[in-house]
């Protein structure tokens, strides 16, 4: 097979893989881009929009606005991970109302494991280093602890989803389906207006989205070349402090009105958030929960192993 269509065969294959992280709460698309090594790129493409990409295009030089913007790694990247969110969307609804302590079980290892591989590419360890992976860890703990708001479906509001979603979505170790989360319109984005389709919705989330990713993207990859251990350390802190959300063993926290009634919504209660816990007993559940938090760990090792083999 020809070397350039099996290398963008690879790259579709970790757009589908930052597509499901983004579907998934607690899991974070930029922290698989980090992992498979295309975090770099994908963000020097994005930013790639520029003045200099619009004169390509005025000029009618399109081969040297496709170089400039990387259009086909962005095509292949961008592709794989639409096809995904929209055949995972159900998929993931069903397993986790059947299945929940073994889903976020097998979550919760593959975001243990990228702990370890996003961290070990830190080249230097100083105080700083460690003084930015003390505050990621700070910040992504109290983030998960916050309660969540109240959902809205104003345009201007899903707007501001679009913009706060992507940014934290190519952010490694941030969430974007839990910032969602927090602003009280997961369900109402990533279920139902991706399994309905439903465009009204889904377009100012849409414009937020391609506003945010482009103005974001030129921050952070000035940052990332400018401070790249402190980056990848602050990053990290985020994926250790992000593993509170995605702990297998937690019951369910509905929102209530002024009276202390169950707020609902399509004839279900509306989830606040969550209260863990530690499971008492060594059953067959908690032995398979662990066995699944085992095989993401084995997961993400052979993605490194792949990825660093695939590079050389």
């Amino acid at each position: 097979m020809n070397k350039n269509i099996l290398n963008y065969i690879f790259l579709t294959v970790k757009g589908f893989a930052m597509g499901a992280a983004n579907v998934i709460p607690g899991v974070s698309g930029g922290t698989i881009a980090l992992i498979t090594g295309v975090f770099e790129r994908l963000i020097n493409a994005i930013k790639s929009f520029n003045i200099v990409a619009i004169r390509l295009l005025f000029k009618g030089k399109i081969k040297e606005l496709i170089k400039h913007i990387d259009l086909w790694f962005l095509i292949a990247v961008f592709s794989g991970m639409v096809i995904s969110i929209i055949s995972i969307a159900k998929v993931l609804k069903y397993l986790l109302e059947s299945y929940p302590v073994f889903i976020w079980s097998f979550f919760f290892g593959l975001i243990l494991a990228s702990v370890y591989y996003v961290g070990k590419t830190i080249q230097k360890v100083n105080f700083g280093v460690v003084l930015f992976f003390i505050i990621g860890t700070a910040l992504a703990v109290s983030i998960s602890v916050m309660d969540p708001a109240p959902q809205n479906d104003s345009f201007f509001y899903l707007v501001i989803c679009g913009v706060v979603a992507i940014c934290s979505m190519i952010l490694p170790g941030l969430s974007g389906s839990f910032v969602l989360i927090l602003m009280g319109n997961y369900e109402l984005v990533m279920i139902d207006a991706v399994n309905n389709a439903d465009i009204g919705t889904l377009i100012p989330v849409i414009i937020g989205a391609i506003v945010g990713l482009i103005a974001f993207s030129h921050l952070l990859s000035w940052i990332y070349k400018k401070y790249k251990d402190q980056t990848i350390s602050i990053l990290t802190g985020f994926i250790l402090g992000s593993l509170g959300i995605l702990w297998p063993w937690k019951n369910e926290i509905y929102r209530l009105d002024e009276f202390g009634d169950y707020l609902m919504k399509n004839g279900e209660m509306i989830t606040q958030g969550y209260s863990r816990y530690i499971p008492d007993s060594f059953n067959t559940e908690v032995i398979i929960a662990i066995l699944l938090m085992l095989s993401g760990i084995i997961v993400i090792s052979l993605i490194e192993k792949i990825a660093a083999k695939y590079s050389k």
